[in-house]
């Protein structure tokens, strides 16, 4: 029985199915990306206008932490599916400290350099301005580096598994004079 992917797979037209399957690392990476986006969103908003009313820059450090714990569990079981090591938690830790501070950065601009906060502008401009430069720029920022640091130190093993390249299989029946793109089967 195909598994979940390649069902979806098998819907996504010819012409971008290629693609996908070459790049699937990062669609991965960018399906994780961005249900853990989704949760710092939530979980930053509930603390901005909650507990930490006054302090943006604080909820969205919490928000960012709870959201990269979730990305680590998902990256690594799913998108780059690597083995558990100790140097690679670690390196993980590395690399999201740095990025949840790349994410911080532009909302610390915005709010004390910028001034984009109340006096200075109605609370509606603060708020946009919050969530453009924290969960929009600082985000994306962060993302890029993180894919990249990903790849270069942490999930490293992916690429030394034997195995690890494509191993394609013909999934659709090809009509007479038709040849049917080919899809690897190690996609999950």
């Amino acid at each position: 029985m195909p598994s979940l992917t390649q069902r979806a797979l098998a819907r996504v037209p010819d012409r971008l199915r290629p693609f996908l399957v070459h790049h699937r690392r990062l669609v991965k990476f960018l399906m994780v990306g961005g249900t853990c986006f989704v949760l710092t969103v939530v979980v930053n908003l509930e603390l901005k206008f909650t507990v930490l009313q006054h302090k943006p820059v604080v909820a969205l450090t919490v928000a960012t932490v709870i959201g990269t714990v979730v990305s680590y569990v998902l990256n690594r079981c799913w998108a780059f599916r690597a083995g558990g090591r100790q140097r690679e938690v670690l390196l993980f830790s590395l690399v999201s400290v740095v990025a949840i501070a790349v994410n911080d950065v532009p909302l610390a601009v915005s709010r004390y350099v910028l001034d984009l906060r109340e006096p200075f502008v109605s609370p509606f401009a603060q708020e946009v301005a919050d969530f453009v430069s924290g969960m929009v720029v600082g985000t994306f920022v962060a993302m890029l580096f993180r894919f990249w640091a990903m790849q270069r130190w942490v999930f490293t093993r992916l690429a030394d598994r034997p195995g690890a390249g494509p191993a394609l299989v013909r999934t659709v029946t090809p009509e007479p004079g038709y040849a049917a793109p080919e899809m690897p089967r190690d996609v999950p």
